[in-house]
C-alpha cells in the first residue's frame, strides 16, 4: 500500500468532519480564560500559507515565553480557517492547555478509556512535581503537498515562510522567545509528516520536535530515523518525541521510526496510547500529551 493511500484511508473519517464542519460554519477556537486567541493574515502565498492563529497566555506574559508551533492534518487542507480552528476547534488544544492549568486533569470521556488509570496518575504525578509551564501556541494552515506539485518545492517553501515570515512575525507581535532553544515543532497525521519535512529542512529553528499519529509509512519511518541521526550529528541533540495509539493505521510506521533511532542510539521518546486515529482521542490524551511533553522541554530555566 503506497503512503498516499495509507494518508487518505487514516484521514478519511477527519476529511468528512472538518468538511461537515465548514458547510455549517463550525470552524472556531472556543473562548477561554486561560488564552487569548489573534487571528494573523501574514504575508505569503494563499495557496501555500498566509494565516495563522496565535494563542496566547493571559493575562499577557511581560516576559519571554517558549513558542509551539502546531500544523494540522488532512481533513483541514484546502481552507484558511478550518485550518487555523483546527487544534482549537477539532483537537481539544484549548480544553488540553486548560487541563494542565487546572489540576487534577481528569477523564472528560468516561466511556472512552483513551486515558488509563496508570496514565491519569502519572500525569498527575509528574505535574504536581513540574508544574506546566506557559506557551505561546501558533497554529498555522498547513499545505497538503501532494496536491501541489511537486511536492518538495511545496515544503521547501513552506520552511522557507515559517522561517522568514511565520516566527519573526509571532515574535514580532508578541511577548514570545526568539531563541531557537524554546521553540518547538509538531504535527498531527498529515501535520505530523509536513513537520518531519520543515524539521530535517530547517532543524536550527526548533529544538523540540514531535509528531502525533503522523502520516508515513515504515520505510519511511526508517529514512526519517537515519535522517534525523544524521542531523543531530550535524547540528546537535534535539528532543525528539513521537506519539501515536493502538489502533492508529500508522502505528507500524512510528515504530519502524523509533525502532531504527534506538538502534542509532539516537535519544528520543516514543508514546503508545489506547485508541484510533480520530479527534476524540486527541482531545481527551493526544493534544494534551504532546502540550505537557513540549511545555517541558521548552520551559525557560
Amino acid at each position: 500500500m503506497t503512503h498516499r493511500r495509507h494518508l487518505l484511508l487514516g484521514a478519511g473519517a477527519l476529511a468528512t468532519s472538518a468538511l461537515l464542519g465548514a458547510r455549517r460554519g463550525l470552524a472556531t477556537t472556543p473562548s477561554s480564560d486561560v488564552l487569548t486567541a489573534h487571528d494573523l493574515i501574514l504575508p505569503g502565498d494563499p495557496k501555500l500559507a498566509r494565516r495563522t492563529l496565535v494563542l496566547v497566555p493571559k493575562p499577557t506574559p511581560t516576559r519571554p515565553v517558549p513558542v509551539l508551533v502546531l500544523l494540522h492534518g488532512l481533513g483541514e487542507t484546502g481552507n484558511e480557517l478550518l485550518g487555523i480552528h483546527a487544534w482549537g476547534d477539532k483537537y481539544g488544544l484549548v480544553t488540553s492547555y486548560e487541563r494542565l492549568k487546572r489540576l487534577p486533569i481528569e477523564r472528560t470521556m468516561p466511556r472512552a478509556r483513551y486515558l488509563t488509570d496508570e496514565h491519569l496518575e502519572r500525569l498527575n504525578t509528574s505535574l504536581v512535581t513540574r508544574p506546566f509551564r506557559d506557551l505561546i501556541l501558533v497554529c498555522p494552515v498547513t499545505p497538503n503537498p501532494y496536491r501541489m506539485q511537486p511536492s518538495h518545492l511545496t515544503l521547501d517553501r513552506y520552511a522557507a515562510w515559517i522561517e522568514e515570515t511565520l516566527l519573526p512575525s509571532v515574535r514580532e507581535r508578541f511577548p514570545a522567545t526568539k531563541s531557537a532553544l524554546h521553540t518547538g515543532l509538531d504535527g498531527c497525521s498529515l501535520g505530523g509528516y509536513v513537520g518531519m519535512e520543515v524539521m530535517l529542512r530547517r532543524p536550527h529553528l526548533f529544538s523540540s520536535f514531535g509528531g502525533v499519529q503522523s502520516a508515513f509509512g515504515v520505510p519511511q519511518g526508517q529514512l526519517y530515523a537515519r535522517r534525523l541521526a544524521t542531523l543531530i550529528d550535524e547540528v546537535g541533540p534535539r528532543a525528539l518525541h513521537f506519539e501515536t495509539s493502538t489502533e492508529d493505521p500508522y502505528l507500524a510506521a512510528n515504530r519502524a521510526l523509533s525502532s531504527e533511532l534506538r538502534r542509532l542510539k539516537v535519544p528520543h521518546t516514543l508514546t503508545v496510547l489506547p485508541g484510533p486515529h480520530n479527534q476524540p482521542w486527541l482531545r481527551e490524551i493526544g493534544t494534551l500529551e504532546l502540550v505537557r511533553w513540549h511545555a517541558e522541554q521548552l520551559a525557560l530555566s
